[in-house]
């Protein structure tokens, strides 16, 4: 790829701190556009692409039927990267300034059900070893927290005050957020520490292999699948579910809308609100079984 990309995913990756994998997600945007270019146009260099070059490459996509929620990534990433090119005043004109977003239908969250989720923390038999407390410590964490599974990679065991019973997590655009936890957590994270103690596994990161290196993203979604299969027949069974799971079952306990959205540590109402949806559903069920004209 061209050096100016290289030195765009650099301030990605150091200066905005963003995430691995939202830095892959770029890297292999810009590289496709880039081999759109040169197979297109015979072009290499990005920074110097018009409008029309950057409609034409939407409308290639559309035509190869790639889903417009993925288009829409990739057009975000177009405009971070001219936003870039711009504040270094490598280039004077934003060729995005006319691109538009493709409509996209919003879909209502998955989510687990609070019985499943009882019956999982519960009722289901973890082993009695390291691997087996910290894969319900994952499960507990995803869903009492309602952490993303990147802010779960890059949990430190320093991020966990025990005594207010909180952790800091770092999420998106590098803005920490407190979240509460309870004792049965502090508990169970406790538990596992000594766990970590015992086998020799030290390392400033919570959650760890077996071999005591740092988390990956297949690792966690690993073991929530492997769970969730026991208790759910939902297609997805992600850590995001959890996530999802967490803020719905807020709202439909009576949490405030506002309070839930910076526990998750949304940037606006609008992604929170989509929780409404699956709230609603249950404020319809209950109007069909209590009211008389229902």
């Amino acid at each position: 790829m061209p050096e100016i990309i290289d030195f765009f995913i650099k301030y990605i990756q150091f200066e905005k701190r963003s995430s691995e994998h939202t830095v892959t997600a770029y890297r292999s945007d810009m590289k496709q556009f880039t081999e759109y270019l040169v197979k297109s146009y015979e072009f290499e260099h990005p920074q110097l692409a018009d409008f029309q070059m950057i409609r034409s490459w939407i409308v290639s996509l559309v035509e190869m039927e790639v889903e417009n929620r993925s288009i829409n990534r990739k057009i975000a990433t177009l405009r971070t990267f001219y936003k870039f090119l711009l504040r270094k005043k490598i280039i004077e004109k934003d060729p995005m300034f006319k691109v538009s977003a493709m409509k996209t239908q919003k879909t209502i969250p998955s989510f687990v059900r609070e019985t499943e989720l009882d019956t999982l923390l519960d009722d289901v038999e973890f082993t009695q070893d390291f691997m087996g407390v910290r894969d319900k410590l994952v499960l507990e964490l995803l869903y009492g927290t309602g952490m993303r599974l990147s802010e779960m990679i890059e949990l430190k065991e320093s991020d966990i005050d025990f005594y207010s019973r909180t952790l800091t997590v770092l999420g998106k655009r590098n803005k920490q957020r407190i979240i509460p936890i309870n004792q049965q957590l502090v508990n169970l994270i406790q538990a596992y520490q000594a766990y970590k103690n015992t086998e020799n596994l030290g390392n400033e990161y919570l959650i760890i292999t077996d071999k005591g290196e740092k988390s990956y993203p297949v690792l966690i979604q690993r073991i929530t699948k492997k769970y969730l299969s026991l208790v759910t027949t939902l297609t997805k069974k992600s850590p995001h579910i959890l996530r999802h799971s967490y803020a719905t079952h807020l709202l439909n306990n009576g949490a405030d809308l506002n309070a839930i959205k910076d526990l998750l540590g949304h940037a606006s109402l609008s992604a929170t609100q989509v929780y409404t949806h699956n709230s609603m559903e249950k404020i319809k069920k209950i109007y069909e079984q209590a009211h008389p004209k229902a």
